[in-house]
C-alpha cells in the first residue's frame, strides 16, 4: 500500500485529502504544520507528499525543499488556495512538483498524484506542472 504525507494547516482540507487517499488505498500520515511534516518524514518513507504552499507560520516551498533533500525522488503535489503556483517552476529545488489549485475535486487530486508519481505522464520539459 503506498504511503502519503499530507501537510496542510486546515483540518478540513487534510481530512478531505486523507479520505480520498484512503478510498484509493493509500496509507496516510497527516501533519498540521511544516514542523510536524518534517518530524513524520524523519521516521518514515513516503511514496508521495501533498503539501500546502502557504502553511501558517511556514513556507511550504521550503518544506518541499527539505523533504526533497532527504528523499530527492519524492513525488510532490503542491496545493494552494491563495494564488496560482506558477512561481514554483522557477525554483530548481522544486523541479517536477505538480501544482494543484484549491478548491479541487477528488479526481483532480488523484490525477495530480499520478502525475507526480509517474513523471512520464507530465508535459515533457516542464519543471513544475499545474493541473
Amino acid at each position: 500500500m503506498p504511503r502519503a504525507l499530507v501537510v496542510d494547516d486546515q483540518a478540513d482540507v487534510r481530512t478531505m485529502i486523507s479520505m480520498v487517499l484512503r478510498i484509493n488505498h493509500f496509507e496516510v500520515v497527516e501533519a498540521h504544520s511544516a514542523a510536524s511534516g518534517l518530524k513524520a518524514s524523519e521516521n518514515s518513507g513516503f511514496d508521495v507528499a501533498i503539501v500546502d504552499i502557504f502553511l501558517q507560520g511556514a513556507n511550504g516551498s521550503e518544506l518541499i525543499g527539505t523533504l526533497r533533500s532527504r528523499n530527492p525522488p519524492l513525488p510532490v503535489v503542491a496545493i494552494s488556495g491563495i494564488t496560482a503556483l506558477d512561481f514554483l517552476s522557477g525554483t530548481p529545488e522544486l523541479a517536477e512538483v505538480v501544482c494543484l489549485q484549491k478548491p479541487f475535486r477528488p479526481a483532480d487530486l488523484m490525477r495530480a498524484i499520478e502525475a507526480a508519481r509517474h513523471p512520464a505522464w507530465r508535459l515533457e520539459g516542464a519543471s513544475a506542472v499545474a493541473l
